[in-house]
């Protein structure tokens, strides 16, 4: 069964927060592993949809959670150019009357549109054939460079900006002033990513 309600507090640097359902209740556990991974950071106050679970320690947690959609924006607040005019019945019979030939010019116009569109389609694949050419004639060796080679620090240091487990022990070992090892034992993000299915 799937809940309405908002997170209602967000803690960035340790991955998880509280949720409030919009009937109310107790405040709900949720962790940074239970959101999409839509690139969004979480933020106090937004309206989530999810599912809940019991806690190891007894209590409920939040899972499976989803961004409700934006709806687009009603009439009313359309800015005046873009509400669109709606015509009476009369109005509306009197387009019905009115010739559906097109003349010379919306035929002109639609000709050069097709024409525009035709050519950037043709100049998009052949940017992406020219490309991917390019990638093929890459010499061996570079492609065969070790994944790791192209690991470095770049600022993160928070268990909550993590993706796995094995990115936040690559960051601890090699990074400088990362912040994910609480009780100095070697294993980071023991309560958001190194416990049970998603410490790999």
């Amino acid at each position: 069964m799937r809940y309405q309600g908002k997170l209602k507090k967000w803690h960035a640097e340790r991955g998880f927060g509280f949720i409030v359902a919009n009937d109310g209740g107790q405040d709900i556990f949720v962790h940074v592993s239970a959101f999409p991974r839509d690139g969004m950071q979480p933020t106090e106050g937004e309206p989530l949809s999810f599912e809940i679970e019991p806690h190891r320690d007894g209590k409920k947690k939040a899972v499976r959670l989803s961004r409700p959609v934006a709806q687009p924006p009603a009439r009313a607040h359309l800015p005046a150019y873009a509400r669109a005019y709606t015509p009476g019945p009369r109005a509306a019979r009197h387009m019905s009357r009115a010739p559906k030939t097109a003349g010379l010019g919306s035929k002109l116009i639609t000709l050069l549109t097709l024409a525009a569109l035709g050519w950037y389609g043709y100049s998009h694949y052949a940017t992406r054939t020219a490309r991917l050419q390019a990638q093929q004639v890459m010499p061996a060796a570079a492609q065969a460079a070790p994944a790791t080679a192209a690991f470095h620090c770049d600022g993160r240091k928070y268990c909550s900006q993590m993706t796995s487990c094995a990115e936040a022990k690559r960051f601890l070992n090699n990074c400088p002033g990362v912040e994910m090892d609480g009780n100095h034992d070697g294993v980071p993000c023991e309560q958001q990513w190194c416990t049970g299915p998603l410490a790999k």
